[in-house]
């Protein structure tokens, strides 16, 4: 780890950290207290993924759809309009919109070749986005000043890690710049993220094996063939299983490159102080 001791990190003058785990446990929100503080820079894996690798994809898809509408294809056509993502750290649909969702085009679905294709892309743009880590601490600190840097990671950086490799490429370029925090969430908070899922269910990103087993296994259930696919219902039912996928990958991730901290010691965060604290017992206590 980069620092293996609370004495290491309070001694550090410069502090980089990771931030990994569910979506919706409180990495922004955590990255958004620090980044408040004045001394943090707070780099959004997700948000670079949308503007540097995906915002071509994004755009396009959006101007495909404009393209079907006579009056906006003439002002596309001649250059009179333009289109883009207004994509923010704390807006990202642009992202998840575009990654789509399986299933019956009549209900707001694709075609799950087109979802695969979309996947792969998005794979692609998060390994890139995360590997760019070393280049924005270098860059926050030279351009900018930030003295410290908060790296806020997406929940589906699991899944294109290998958690069993301590070789693994992504990771170990990731443990060399920064100390890997797993924020763990509790089977009450599994619940909670599930029943807020239900109620706005959003694309997300699988691994491919993942995909395709769930996949299989949702038209059989429901003998069905794929353009019947209900694309809500098919997320909704995935979702629970995907969570109790990614739980062992990030323990394993944790134990193997970094540390754990608890969902609700990371909610009594309110100051970078008790953020700074917290880490350090911590690393205290995995010592």
């Amino acid at each position: 780890m980069k620092y293996q001791s609370a004495a290491d990190w309070r001694a550090e003058p410069e502090k980089h950290v990771l931030l990994f785990g569910m979506s919706g446990l409180g990495k922004t929100h955590l990255s958004n207290i620090l980044r408040d503080q004045g001394d943090w820079f707070h780099y959004s894996v997700d948000y670079r993924i949308g503007t540097r690798y995906m915002g071509e994809y994004i755009a396009d898809n959006a101007k495909r759809e404009a393209m079907k509408v006579p009056f906006l294809r003439e002002l596309l056509l001649s250059d009179s309009i333009y289109i883009g993502s207004n994509i923010t750290f704390e807006n990202l649909s642009p992202v998840s919109t575009y990654l789509g969702k399986p299933g019956n085009p009549a209900l707001g679905g694709i075609e799950i070749e087109e979802f695969r294709r979309r996947q792969s892309q998005f794979r692609k743009a998060e390994i890139e986005a995360l590997l760019d880590t070393g280049h924005f601490i270098r860059r926050a600190k030279e351009l900018y000043g930030y003295p410290h840097f908060i790296c806020d990671t997406g929940g589906s950086i699991c899944e294109w890690v290998d958690p069993d490799n301590p070789d693994d490429e992504v990771m170990t370029a990731l443990a060399k710049d920064c100390l890997i925090v797993w924020i763990e969430g509790s089977e009450a908070h599994i619940d909670e993220l599930v029943r807020r899922f239900d109620k706005a269910p959003k694309p997300m990103s699988y691994q491919p094996e993942f995909l395709d087993r769930a996949w299989s296994e949702y038209l059989s259930k429901n003998n069905i063939e794929p353009n019947e696919v209900n694309p809500d219902d098919f997320i909704r039912w995935t979702y629970r299983q995907a969570l109790d996928h990614r739980q062992p990958r990030y323990a394993k991730m944790a134990e193997q490159w970094g540390i754990t901290v608890k969902a609700e010691e990371v909610y009594a965060v309110k100051t970078a102080q008790d953020f700074e604290d917290l880490i350090a017992r911590t690393l205290e206590a995995k010592a």
